[in-house]
């Protein structure tokens, strides 16, 4: 059964979380190992885990619903307009 447009883009949401997850954990892991290198910390904040197609690939995510995952978060941070 095909996944819907809506079922994709949860799929790719939940990719994202979890690559996410995982940078949250290997920044998490070398801190805990006491490497407050400045510049491994930034290397793991500059370049975090990258959601990957392969993640949702046995669901029907593809690359294209990944980015629009990503275009939909972005427009949740922007502020949005006051109504005067």
């Amino acid at each position: 059964m095909r996944n819907s447009d809506k079922d994709r883009l949860i799929l790719a949401l939940a990719a994202q979380l979890r690559a996410e997850r995982q940078t949250r954990e290997a920044l998490a892991a070398v801190i805990g190992n006491g490497q407050l290198d400045r510049e491994v910390l930034l290397a793991i904040l500059e370049d975090p885990i990258p959601a990957s197609q392969a993640d949702g690939a046995q669901q029907g995510v593809t690359h294209r619903d990944l980015l629009r995952a990503d275009a939909l978060a972005a427009e949740s941070h922007r502020p949005r307009a006051r109504a005067a």
